[in-house]
């Protein structure tokens, strides 16, 4: 069973345990080359993501 993502964990690190959330992480357009070693609600926020929506679909990705 998968851990739960919070919006407090780093992009990268989730991408790394969980290469298919990749593609949340892009249908959300989060810049996860050079801006990935923040945390998924900075990163969002930063690139104009609905980060609760975002979370809940990266924790049914990895479900």
């Amino acid at each position: 069973m998968a851990d739960i993502i919070t919006k407090e964990m780093i992009v990268n690190d989730i991408i790394k345990k969980y290469p298919k959330t990749l593609a949340v992480f892009g249908k959300f357009k989060i810049d996860s080359c050079c801006g990935g070693g923040t945390s998924i609600e900075v990163a969002g926020k930063r690139d104009g993501a609905d980060v609760d929506a975002m979370v809940a679909e990266l924790n049914t990705t990895v479900a």
